[in-house]
């Protein structure tokens, strides 16, 4: 049967039918073998949790024209910092509904057929694309995690064409509505992040009116080893901030300790920053306020 069936799971219904004819789709159905997320289109219950199946799934329920955008774009191309268990995002030309579902989000836009990329198969905007129109949304913190994670693995002078293609696509919106705050976006990432909540500290400490610190910055030896890189930091005041929101830090105490005094004996002030800063930063900002402070005497 395995043979038969549809891409990564994935099947109409008549289709279905035709494999294990009606009476044993109908069996498969009510058993839990199969679910049906909509009508018309079937998979198999224990890949329902694979995004490139409900992905599928949602494709062969629209029909083309249809483009996978928005959040589920980004979790194809493999940015993690948004999250692949959320609605599947789908674009249909404006001469199409866009009526939502339980599970499925639909968006109506223009696009050309022709700019549309084949990603395993599926429909999906190019990168450039799918960053533009993410980075105007709402969900600022996560589309700069995933613009940081996309320049992350490009560098030199791909890493800028990527930005300069986003920067493109930004000003050829029809909507202009956050395409200034896009802008800005691009500008800031700089790849460099370790891991979202990192670039969502970058993103904090800049629109909280800070100055634009360093990403992953060396403190090198008096004779050019490599001594520490530093989450984030401003150099002229000697200001580092650490992010210690991994599970790696939790046995980590006494030796960020002591790395904080090593850095003290070459001038830094260390400020820690953890995942409960990034829910409530009022503490932290207030920190750095007062390092900057210090620091500015």
């Amino acid at each position: 049967m395995r043979q038969n069936w549809g891409v990564r799971g994935a099947l109409r219904r008549r289709d279905a039918a035709a494999v294990l004819g009606e009476h044993g789709l109908r069996v498969a159905l009510r058993s839990g073998a199969l679910t049906q997320p909509w009508r018309g289109v079937v998979v198999p219950s224990v890949e329902w949790g694979e995004l490139r199946t409900r992905v599928s799934a949602a494709v062969l329920f629209v029909g083309r024209p249809v483009v996978v955008s928005g959040p589920t774009a980004l979790a194809l191309y493999g940015c993690d910092a948004v999250s692949e268990v959320g609605p599947v995002h789908v674009t249909v030309p404006y001469s199409r509904s866009a009526r939502p579902r339980p599970g499925l989000v639909m968006h109506q836009n223009r696009f050309d057929p022709a700019d549309v990329v084949e990603l395993e198969g599926l429909p999906v905007f190019p990168l450039e694309d799918a960053l533009a129109e993410y980075l105007c949304g709402r969900d600022t913190r996560r589309a700069f995690g995933c613009l940081d994670q996309a320049l992350a693995q490009l560098s030199g002078q791909a890493r800028e064409a990527l930005r300069d293609a986003v920067r493109e696509r930004l000003t050829l919106r029809d909507d202009p509505r956050g395409v200034g705050r896009a802008r800005m976006l691009a500008d800031l990432a700089t790849g460099r992040a370790e891991s979202p909540p990192e670039s969502s500290l970058l993103l904090l400490v800049v629109e909280a009116g800070l100055p634009v610190p360093t990403a992953q910055y060396p403190v090198h030896t008096i004779d050019g080893r490599l001594l520490y890189v530093l989450d984030l930091a401003w150099e002229y005041w000697r200001i580092a901030l650490e992010y210690d929101g991994y599970a790696a830090h939790e046995q980590r105490g006494e030796r960020d300790a002591e790395r904080d005094r090593r850095l003290a004996a070459r001038g830094w002030l260390t400020i820690r920053a953890t995942t409960e800063d990034l829910r409530d930063p009022a503490r932290l900002l207030a920190e750095l306020r007062e390092a900057f402070a210090e620091r500015s005497r």
